[in-house]
């Protein structure tokens, strides 16, 4: 069973940083590609960041310059450094990955960002 583990949510003061981490576990192929979304409340879920296992990456307007996405093929693992850090980019982060035609997701961890 493939399951996707995030790690590093938190409270942080607007223009801080934090780092997101996803372990991906139950397999030995690589899902690609990887990317992180987020859903504020009240808001639909939305794209942050994607890498390709080539490391081919895009990012949604709102956090380019800022959020940094990144993989490790070897250990299977996908994170998001985060600077610079809005009140707006409060919400729960998904990590996400993909195989063939099947889409994996993360249970989420929150982020806050205080004013």
């Amino acid at each position: 069973q493939v399951q996707l583990v995030e790690s590093g949510g938190g409270l942080v003061q607007a223009g801080g940083s934090l780092r997101l981490s996803c372990a991906v576990s139950g397999t030995i192929f690589r899902l690609n590609p990887m990317g992180w979304y987020r859903q504020a409340p009240g808001k639909q879920r939305e794209l942050v960041a994607v890498i390709s296992s080539g490391s081919y990456t895009n990012y949604a307007d709102s956090v380019k310059g800022r959020f940094i996405i990144s993989r490790d093929n070897a250990k299977n693992t996908v994170s998001l450094q985060m600077n610079s850090l809005k009140p707006e980019d409060t919400a729960v982060y998904y990590c996400n990955g993909r195989y063939g035609s099947t889409t994996y997701w993360g249970q989420g961890t929150q982020v806050t960002v205080s004013s």
